[in-house]
C-alpha cells in the first residue's frame, strides 16, 4: 500500500505537541504510537483511528467513516476516514482526541 504524504502531514500536525507520541512504518502506512501503543494511522486508502471497541459507533455513523479490516479480518474498534471526513478539520481534530483519550487509558 502507498504512503499519502499530505495526510501524514495533517495527522503529524494534529499530534505535535503530544508528549510520548512516536511514528514508524506500520499498517501498510504509516502510523503513531502513544507510549508505544497504536494510535492511528495513514495510508494512501484513508486515516486509520483508534477509538476502541463498543467507542466507535459514533464515528460509523459519519459518512465517509468506516470499519477497518486487516485484509478480511474487521478490526473492531478501529475505524478508516476517507479523504472527505479526514478532510474537515474539526472532524480529523474529534478522531485524533477520541484515539488519544483511549490509548491514554491503557496502563503505562
Amino acid at each position: 500500500m502507498a504512503r499519502d504524504k499530505g495526510l501524514e502531514e495533517l495527522v503529524s500536525d494534529e499530534l505535535r505537541s503530544e508528549p510520548g507520541v512516536t511514528d514508524k512504518a506500520m499498517f501498510g502506512g504509516w502510523a503513531w504510537l502513544l507510549n508505544g501503543k497504536p494510535l492511528c494511522g495513514a495510508r494512501d486508502d484513508g486515516m486509520l483511528v483508534r477509538l476502541g471497541k463498543g467507542k466507535d459507533t459514533w464515528a460509523l455513523q459519519i459518512p465517509g467513516i468506516l470499519p477497518m479490516f486487516s485484509g478480511t479480518r474487521r478490526m473492531h474498534g478501529w475505524v478508516r476516514a476517507d479523504p472527505k471526513a479526514y478532510g474537515d478539520d474539526a472532524l480529523r481534530s474529534k478522531l485524533v482526541t477520541c484515539a488519544l483519550d483511549f490509548v491514554r487509558s491503557f496502563p503505562i
